[in-house]
This record gives structure tokens, C-alpha cells and sequence, in this order.
């Protein structure tokens, strides 16, 4: 409430005032509490269900970040031509598809015909979002508030994940035990992932019902700039000059 007041606010609401700033910091929220909540589980569960070690298990998800870095700058360059729209809101249905196969992981489940196909398309979707939703939160703010736009959109993912990290195995039931064994582990998995793949597509449904495409570039001097974001994160990929 005090920064509705004083002179000289650290966040100004009024940036809150703009449909497109807050509508975006929403489906951001979305998408990154998915993100976090399923990495941390397919991780553990690539352990306890399929018996991969734990380097083994984190290199399981290398092909989530090959199909962001091949496609997220071309995405990212395309939506700024046609606008973000259509981007933002049908990546995340595209990543939901590939969150919903694992829902089939058993302890036969091989990586190359469960795990790679599932991480392939979850990352195809990434991409086709994530350069569109960084771009149009920096759009959406005035050009003096880029640096806060930027910061705030960081602070809405990161609490994201954190928030589906602590929360999510609470929901679904994963105790202590649950992790020792394959059978305890499974079904209270496969319920954390619906509901990952319930805010993957709740976030592209909000994203098709209020992001608008007037805002295709961002309106600052790195107009030209296209950026992957990963939780939050953002990574030159080019420069493109104005």
C-alpha cells in the first residue's frame, strides 16, 4: 500500500493499470508455477520410477533447452511481424501436450519412446512462448519503466516456481515414503502433472482471451534485441538493428 503514495515508488501501480502489463504477469505466473512444478518432479521421478541416477536425470531435460535455443529466436523475431497473440496463447497447448505424455512414465518406460518426445514437444512450446511473452511485457510498459518491467516479470516467474515447488507435492500427497518406491511415487505424480498441464492451458486460454497484438515490438531502445527467457531469465540470442 505504501507505494501508492509515496512520491517516489519503487513499483508504481499504474503500471498494474495497463490489461496487457498485468494480463501478461498472469499467464507468466502460469506457465513458469507449470514449469518449476514439473521439473522438480519428473527429476525425482526419472530416479525412483526409471533408476537413473541423478546426472542422468537432469541430463534427460537437455532437450527442452536444444528446442528453445533453435526455435525461441525465430518465434520470437516472427511474433514480432504478426504479434504475440496467437504465440503466447497456443505455445503453452503445445506444451501441455507434451506434459500430458508423461503422465504414461512406468518403470518399463524406456527415456527414448517416453521421456524425449514429451521434453521434445514441452520445449517446442516453450519456444514458440517465451521470446513473445518477455517481448510483450516490456511492451506493455512505458519505455522509462522498461528495467521495472523487466524485474517484475522476473520476481511474478521465480515465485512462480517456487510457490509449485513447495505446494505441489502438498496437493498431490507426496510424502516422505513416496519417494523410496515406484508404485507410492506414480499416481501422486501423475496428479501433479494434470495439474501442471491444467495451468499450461489455463495460461494459453488467458493469453488468447486478453493479450492484444498492438503491441508487437517493444517500444525501447533494444527493440531489436530478441531474448529467451527460462525462468525468468533472459539470454541474448541477436541483435537485429532497428
Amino acid at each position: 500500500m505504501a507505494e501508492r503514495v509515496v512520491a517516489n515508488p519503487m513499483l508504481p501501480m499504474s503500471m498494474f493499470a495497463s490489461r496487457q502489463f498485468s494480463a501478461t504477469n498472469a499467464v507468466t505466473f502460469l506457465l513458469y508455477g507449470a514449469m518449476g512444478g514439473m521439473l522438480l518432479l519428473l527429476v525425482v521421478a526419472l530416479q525412483t520410477v526409471s533408476g537413473f541416477s541423478p546426472l542422468l536425470a537432469g541430463t534427460a531435460l537437455v532437450p527442452v533447452t536444444v528446442m528453445m535455443l533453435a526455435f525461441a529466436g525465430r518465434f520470437g523475431a516472427l511474433s514480432g511481424r504478426v504479434g504475440p497473440r496467437l504465440f503466447i496463447g497456443f505455445g503453452p497447448l503445445v506444451s501441455a501436450l507434451g506434459l500430458a505424455r508423461l503422465t504414461f512414465l512406468s518403470p518399463d518406460s524406456g527415456y527414448w519412446t517416453a521421456v524425449l518426445p514429451a521434453m521434445a514437444v514441452f520445449g517446442l512450446g516453450a519456444a514458440i512462448f517465451v521470446a513473445p511473452l518477455t517481448s510483450t511485457v516490456l511492451a506493455a510498459a512505458p519505455a522509462s519503466h522498461a528495467g521495472l518491467a523487466s524485474g517484475v516479470n522476473n520476481a511474478v516467474a521465480r515465485a512462480a516456481g517456487l510457490i509449485a515447488v513447495a505446494a505441489l507435492p502438498t496437493i498431490v500427497g507426496l510424502s516422505g515414503d513416496a519417494y523410496q518406491s515406484a508404485a507410492d511415487y506414480l499416481p501422486p505424480f501423475r496428479t501433479a502433472i494434470w495439474i501442471c498441464v491444467g495451468l499450461q492451458v489455463a495460461a494459453g486460454v488467458l493469453a488468447l482471451g486478453t493479450v492484444r497484438n498492438d503491441h508487437a515490438q517493444p517500444k525501447h531502445d533494444a527493440v531489436g534485441c530478441r531474448s529467451l527467457g527460462l525462468a525468468g531469465d533472459q539470454v541474448a540470442l541477436g541483435w537485429d538493428p532497428p
